[in-house]
């Protein structure tokens, strides 16, 4: 009997007695927890909106939730809707992601993203819309006007109904443009503003000269703003900012620039200011 005794593994049966009494407290600790959760009441809400952009804020989020599915303040919190409060969120048009939860306290927490734009479009028949980072087509509001680039002149697309995708060529091109001088700390402060002339051909209006700037499309920007370059910083201080009634950079390996009484192309000194 001795013998049997001794033979017993007691650190293996200890360490299974230790666990089988974890797994018990932890199944009592969890349905307490649920039974809490079930009876706790949301204790408050609070709304947190996320983004550089104010097109809403901390009032809307919360009257929204009101109005749509009443003061939740008070209310237990399996009884809130939170699936249905962030599709409400998500079909607002500023709106990019909604997440919402309880903490332990019992707060509702109400953490919303808004959406980023990058420009502003002003169609041919005046009518205006913003794009935003993904390519989404954003209403205007009165209550908010982000400092972004502004499109206008010769353009056909319209604005539909809240984040339609872009259709046209032309303002994906006007996309890319800004895409590709947001973070250039020359060009994010020279232009002033975009626009598209009658040949569908989009223009830059420089912040320093008076001449437009034409770049046609959106191909090979970067050698395009290359020659711009060269522009202003070997031929713009030799002849001053009124000399030119436009500069075109459209066409590969040439910077054309019109005086205001007539043509001059020098495609030789071009090329060799270019090498």
């Amino acid at each position: 009997m001795l013998k049997f005794v001794r033979n017993i593994p007691w650190r293996q049966l200890g360490y299974l007695c230790i666990g089988l009494i974890a797994m018990i407290g932890l199944g009592m600790l969890m349905s307490l927890v649920k039974k809490k959760d079930n009876a706790q009441v949301c204790a408050s809400m609070k709304v947190v909106v996320e983004g550089k952009e104010t097109f809403i804020d901390q009032h809307d989020i919360s009257e929204l939730v009101r109005t749509e599915f009443g003061e939740v303040v008070g209310k237990p919190l399996k009884d809130i809707p939170a699936d249905k409060i962030e599709k409400a969120l998500l079909a607002l048009p500023y709106v990019s992601n909604a997440e919402i939860y309880a903490d332990m306290d019992g707060i509702l927490q109400v953490v919303v993203q808004q959406r980023e734009v990058i420009l502003r479009i002003v169609n041919k028949a005046g009518k205006e819309y913003y794009i935003d980072t993904q390519g989404a087509k954003v209403p205007v509001t009165l209550k908010y006007v982000p400092h972004v680039l502004v499109a206008s002149g010769n353009i056909q697309e319209s604005y539909e109904k809240p984040l339609d995708t872009i259709q046209t060529e032309l303002v994906k091109d006007l996309v890319a443009i800004v895409e590709r001088v947001k973070d250039d700390p020359l060009w994010s402060n020279q232009i002033v503003q975009l626009y598209v002339d009658s040949r569908q051909d989009i223009e830059i209006v420089p912040r320093v000269g008076t001449q437009p700037l034409v770049i046609g499309d959106a191909d090979k920007l970067d050698e395009k703003f290359a020659r711009l370059e060269i522009f202003y910083k070997n031929i713009l201080p030799k002849v001053g900012t009124d000399a030119y009634e436009k500069v075109n950079v459209k066409y590969d390996g040439q910077i054309i620039c019109e005086r205001r009484n007539g043509w001059m192309l020098d495609s030789l000194q071009m090329q060799l200011k270019m090498k």
